[in-house]
């Protein structure tokens, strides 16, 4: 059962893909948990064969995230990196893949450690700064992943130049956004080929739930992800497809709150003294501030910061009641990871540091709970850290 075309995106996050169930008249779309589905005849089926190869629960979810990105496609996995991986194996052996300065770690792990075993080779590049990546767009390049706002230093490309300079040459541009979602940012209009998720984030919402996304038009480079997709089996399971959508019906109200905290929090922080930096485009003064407002609908929940000399990082971590050290970002908890020695550990220091991600760069997932709640937290902390730096 679908609905009139909406207008809205906010409407789309409740209403899109497949809206409740026809033939009982039910508001959601049911959890067919089966793993086969029984056939009419010798060759005949009732659009169902088996739950890798299709399942109505992941379809009503793959055909949501297809909506909400403008695209023509969508698939469902069980991780975000299951997704990234799917994607990857569209490459072959002699191919190179451009990725962002600072992605998150596991991307740059199963490029570095699986895929480099098949001759995929791969290397780092601004993005940000158009003149140096158009000179590394070399005849080898087939395909640029691209991370906007990166993790963790929330570097912004502009996904429009990139994109465009990638087809004028035959590459493949693929945009990672999982920090924004397609309530903020829509990389397909911007002229991206393949979106992925860790829908595992903002998309669930609530941390308890694993799962990748990813969407797309090319009718082509769709059919070749659904036989990779079935062949190789990563699919996601009816139950998580059931929550990922319900969780995608709150997106828009938990972002718009995500958002308002983190740009209250990022602007405590810069006006903090024990804070050498902070990372968020949404601040006027940040890098990729303008680059921002034009390609998306906000910042988002996500930012970053260094805390100043004389302020004990291990100290300020351990001494936070209300956030929560954790790995994971996008849940209704606010929670901060030390990118070095978690999300990010798998890349060697000496690229860490070339990218500035040292042991005194924190990165804060800004939840949804009171914003005063969350910068009293963070002033304790600060105020401890200096002591036991003392």
């Amino acid at each position: 059962m679908t609905v009139g075309r909406m207008q809205y995106i906010s409407s789309r996050l409740i209403h899109g893909g497949v809206d409740g169930d026809s033939r009982t008249g039910a508001v959601n779309v049911p959890i067919y948990q089966t793993s086969t589905y029984k056939q009419l005849r010798l060759g005949q089926h009732s659009g169902y064969e088996y739950s890798r190869t299709g399942n109505p629960t992941r379809e009503a979810l793959e055909r949501l995230i297809a909506e909400l990105e403008h695209g023509r496609h969508g698939l469902a996995f069980a991780s975000g990196m299951a997704a990234i991986t799917a994607v990857l194996t569209l490459f072959k052996s002699g191919d190179k893949i451009l990725i962002s300065s600072n992605v998150y770690g596991g991307t740059y792990r199963v490029l570095d450690k699986i895929f480099s075993n098949f001759g995929i080779n791969y290397e780092i590049v601004e993005t940000e700064n158009q003149q140096i990546f158009e000179g590394k767009l070399t005849p080898d390049v087939k395909a640029v992943l691209v991370e906007s706002p990166a993790n963790p230093l929330m570097t912004v490309t502009d996904i429009e130049k990139v994109s465009r300079a990638a087809r004028r040459r035959g590459i493949i541009t693929i945009v990672d956004n999982t920090f924004l979602s397609p309530y903020l940012q829509r990389p397909l209009d911007l002229g991206a080929d393949i979106v992925l998720h860790s829908a595992t984030k903002y998309l669930s919402g609530h941390s308890d739930l694993v799962a990748g996304l990813i969407a797309l038009s090319d009718d082509d480079l769709a059919e070749r992800l659904y036989f990779i997709q079935n062949a190789t089996g990563g699919i996601l399971q009816p139950f998580d497809s059931f929550l990922l959508i319900r969780g995608i019906k709150t997106l828009g109200v938990r972002l718009d709150r995500h958002q308002e905290n983190a740009l209250f929090v990022a602007d405590w922080l810069q006006n903090n003294a024990g804070v050498a930096r902070v990372y968020y485009p949404g601040l006027p003064d940040d890098p990729g501030y303008e680059v921002q407002r034009r390609q998306a609908d906000g910042a988002g929940g996500m930012l970053s910061f260094e805390l100043a000399g004389g302020f004990e990082h291990e100290a300020f971590v351990n001494s936070l009641s209300l956030i929560t050290l954790g790995e994971s970002l996008g849940g209704v908890e606010s929670l901060i990871c030390q990118p070095s020695s978690m999300t990010h550990a798998s890349i060697p220091e000496d690229i860490r540091r070339r990218v500035g991600i040292t042991e005194k760069l924190l990165r804060l997932s800004v939840g949804i709970e009171d914003k005063r709640d969350i910068a009293a937290d963070l002033e304790q902390a600060l105020e401890r850290s200096k002591r036991a730096a003392a």
